[in-house]
């Protein structure tokens, strides 16, 4: 097989969620570069930002309203992917939120909550419906944003430790139900990247020394160096590959 066709995703259908900026937005972009039609799922109106800049590279995609902690949303969104392109082949669950950055018993019970919601729970709803579609379908391949933080604990973090970690527990989980139906679900868990999302920290003097101390090249990642990750691992040449989380943290927890 050449080597450029090795990642052609020419003739499939990709869900995106938390496509408006960021790791999302990054592999949209590349996933359409690579021949797929995109459909993009977030409450931001950046996400049709992103189908815009897919349009005038020439790709095809669409954006679709959504909010990923509500089921009929959720729902109403894999099924608009389905009726716009006939099919869905790959989804990529990657929306999230951030909590207030405070010890645990200083986190607001409503923050916990939000962020549970729509970084676990989010999560859950999307593989439900994703994987109702690719049951009939023959199968797909699915990839959820965890993070470092799904498998080491960061200090004032604990509702984004507590839903990553789950992140992790439910990829785990799809995957021994579904792997004999040719539905591979995995775990991205990015380390620091540079994205809107983790510019507060990066912007603040003594929190940038802090983050940036973790990764061994001294760098927040940029957020096209996690869309390589996530197509390998919707491509055959991952066909192996369920039920793993694969880190990419510039070797932050290799120490």
């Amino acid at each position: 097989m050449p080597e450029s066709s090795l990642l052609d995703f020419s003739g499939k259908v990709v869900l995106i969620t938390g496509g408006s900026t960021g790791i999302g937005r990054a592999t949209a972009l590349l996933f359409a570069r690579q021949g797929a039609r995109v459909v993009v799922g977030d409450l931001s109106d950046q996400g049709a930002e992103t189908i815009e800049m897919i349009e005038r590279e020439g790709g095809e995609g669409l954006f679709v309203r959504t909010d990923v902690a509500q089921a009929s949303e959720v729902q109403a969104l894999v099924q608009q992917a389905v009726d716009a392109y006939g099919g869905l082949h790959c989804a990529f669950n990657n929306a999230g939120i951030l909590p207030p950055t405070r010890p645990l018993a200083e986190q607001e019970e409503s923050d916990f909550d939000k962020v549970i919601a729509v970084d676990l729970k989010g999560v859950y709803l999307c593989l439900k419906y994703e994987i109702l579609h690719m049951l009939g379908a023959g199968g797909g391949a699915i990839v959820n944003t965890a993070s470092i933080a799904g498998v080491i604990a960061d200090p004032g973090m604990a509702p984004y430790v507590a839903a990553k970690h789950g992140v992790i527990g439910l990829t785990k989980s799809a995957a021994i139900d579904y792997a004999k139906r040719d539905i591979r679900v995995n775990a991205l868990a990015p380390g620091l990247v540079h994205t809107p999302m983790t510019q507060r920290w990066l912007d603040d003097p003594a929190m940038r020394d802090v983050v940036l101390a973790g990764p061994l090249t001294g760098r927040a990642a940029r957020p096209e160096e996690m869309a390589g990750m996530v197509l390998f691992l919707c491509s055959s040449l991952a066909s192996y590959a369920t039920g793993q989380t694969f880190i990419v943290d510039a070797g932050q927890t290799a120490h």
